[in-house]
């Protein structure tokens, strides 16, 4: 069974979240973590997806404030070993709980084009017109709460 559970910045946990997002989504595509971004992250909330068996991470994501209406959601990650079973769903649909309950409206993200559709079918729109950056291609995608 798994459960969702924030996470400090900082903690032991969180590191294990930034070294599951570095696998996933930017070791494939031969891109670095750079330390300097971890001060950012201070501010932001960590959400972790729990195996409650053995207390094994399996995926997480950040929210970051944008201003009072908006908050982004980003670094989406599940586990290889455990795509495909809906934790990616579950995780989405609870931040878009934990952003809702600290008063946010909007929850905006910038989705690979891969992943447009998956972020369609949770009830995001594509909003504005698609850019690249890093020679990645993305979509705004945006969610009222």
């Amino acid at each position: 069974m798994k459960k969702f559970i924030d996470v400090q910045f900082g903690s032991s946990r969180y590191e294990e979240l930034v070294e599951l997002r570095y696998k996933i989504l930017l070791e494939p595509l031969g891109l670095k973590f750079l330390d300097k971004h971890r001060q950012q992250e201070v501010n932001y909330l960590h959400i972790a997806c729990i195996e409650q068996l053995d207390d094994k991470l399996v995926g997480g994501l950040i929210l970051a404030p944008l201003n009072n209406d908006d908050i982004r959601m980003m670094q989406v990650a599940v586990a290889t070993k455990y795509q495909g079973e809906g934790i990616g769903t579950e995780l989405v649909k609870y931040a878009e709980k934990r952003a809702k309950e600290a008063g946010y409206h909007r929850l905006i993200m910038y989705a690979m084009l891969s992943v447009v559709g998956f972020y369609e079918h949770l009830g995001f729109k594509q909003e504005g017109d698609i850019f690249d950056e890093d020679g990645i291609t993305f979509a705004k995608m945006v969610k009222l709460l």
